[in-house]
Formats: C-alpha cells, sequence, structure tokens
C-alpha cells in the first residue's frame, strides 16, 4: 500500500516555499507557485498536486484558469472561497503587472541631475545625512539609499557599508551625497578624506565613484566638477 506523504515530509528542495527560496522564483512550475498561494490541499493530494489537476482542467492555461469564477474553483475538493479568491486576485495582478508600462529609470549626465534629485530629500534637513546613489552601466539610478544620519557638525559613513550596499545591487558605479545644514558648501577634511577612501575602496571592487556631492537648499558642491576625482 502507497504511503502519502504530507508536503512537510518532502524533501525541502521539493517543498515550493524552500525551493523558491533556494532557487528563485523561475525554478517553480505554475502548479508549485499557486500552491505556495493556497497553502494546503485536501486529504488525498498535496497543495501542488491539486494545483496541477486545477490546471489541466484549464488546458495548463494560466489565461484561462484567470477567466474562472469562485464557483468554477470551488468544485474542486480542497478549494475554498478564500483560496479560490487567492488564486483570482494573483491572476488579476499579473494582468496588471503586464498592462503596466516599465517605470523609466532617471539617467545621470552631471551633477545637476544629482542635486535635483537629492534636493527635495535633504533642503530642510536639520542634520547631516549621508547617502548614495547607486547606477547601472548606463548611469541610470538602480536606487538611493540613506546610509547614515548624524548630529549638526558630522555623520558618520561606515565604506564598508556603501561597498556592500553597491554589491548587493550590482551598480557599476556610485554617488556619495551628504547635506550640510549651515548652507555652507565648502568640504571639510573629512569630507575630502570619505571621498578618498570611498574611491579607493569602491576601485578594488571594480565600481566607479562618479561624484561626490555637498548639497545645500540652492547650491550644491561637487568633486567631479572641481576635478577632485
Amino acid at each position: 500500500m502507497d504511503v502519502k506523504l504530507n508536503i512537510n515530509q518532502w524533501a525541502e528542495e521539493d517543498r515550493p516555499r524552500e525551493k523558491l527560496i533556494q532557487q528563485g522564483a523561475l525554478a517553480l512550475s505554475n502548479a508549485e507557485l499557486l500552491a505556495i498561494l493556497i497553502g494546503s490541499g485536501n486529504t488525498e493530494e498535496s497543495a501542488v498536486e491539486l494545483m496541477r489537476k486545477v490546471l489541466d482542467r484549464y488546458h495548463h492555461s494560466l489565461n484561462e484558469l484567470g477567466k474562472a469564477n469562485i464557483e468554477d474553483l470551488c468544485r474542486f475538493k480542497g478549494i475554498g472561497p478564500a483560496k479560490a479568491v487567492t488564486i483570482l486576485a494573483a491572476s488579476e495582478l499579473g494582468k496588471r503587472r503586464m498592462e503596466e508600462a516599465p517605470k523609466e529609470r532617471k539617467q545621470i549626465r552631471c551633477s545637476k541631475d544629482i542635486y535635483e534629485l537629492f534636493l527635495p530629500l535633504m533642503c530642510d534637513l536639520p542634520v547631516e545625512e549621508c547617502w548614495i546613489l547607486l547606477l547601472n552601466q548606463a548611469s541610470k539610478v538602480i536606487d538611493r539609499i540613506r546610509i547614515s544620519q548624524g548630529g549638526l557638525a558630522a555623520t558618520q559613513v561606515d565604506v564598508r557599508c556603501i561597498l556592500r550596499e553597491a554589491l548587493l545591487k550590482r551598480a557599476v558605479s556610485l554617488v556619495l551625497c551628504h547635506n550640510h545644514p549651515s548652507g555652507n558648501t565648502t568640504p571639510s577634511g573629512d569630507d575630502d578624506r570619505l571621498t578618498q577612501v570611498l574611491r579607493q575602496g569602491a576601485s578594488t571592487m571594480n565600481i566607479r565613484l562618479l561624484d561626490h556631492l555637498i548639497v545645500t537648499d540652492g547650491a550644491y558642491y561637487s568633486y567631479s566638477d572641481e576635478g577632485k576625482l
């Protein structure tokens, strides 16, 4: 007599949630992805087996599955209104994603582009904050991340933290940016030292430090424009 294994008894690499964590979503079949959504099957079938049966009914077409209604899906043993709603909601999200135009990433061409990107974040800050701007091969923005927040005089910046973020986001180049609440754009000795340490550290990781901007409300200082990079 065959013994049916509960999904928790499967080899870890065969469990859909664990498989997604270890191998990424692309490694999962449609049935496995849907099984994650419904969470459980019935007394005879695991969630994966149940969703294979459902997909078979809809000719293995996610498009056809998305046109089903709650009553249709509830005919399958182990699928009630809550699971049916979850499946249809996921189908609708997939459709809306396809209809949504991809967001164009801003391209950085000069120091003014950087200043205009950070001014809304920094113009009214009462304390110094340090941010990084991560860029791809085409100098388009991947992300902007706050690295530290300090007192009125200075902010403590960990270069290792900056490089870690750049590596995680696969940035090709980066920009360092911080504000001077005093309104004075002149860089300090600490600003100069941080710039050189970061430039050298980034270079060892094959990442280019494009610029370091000091931002105030209405003005900025660019290390690149001043020939200091």
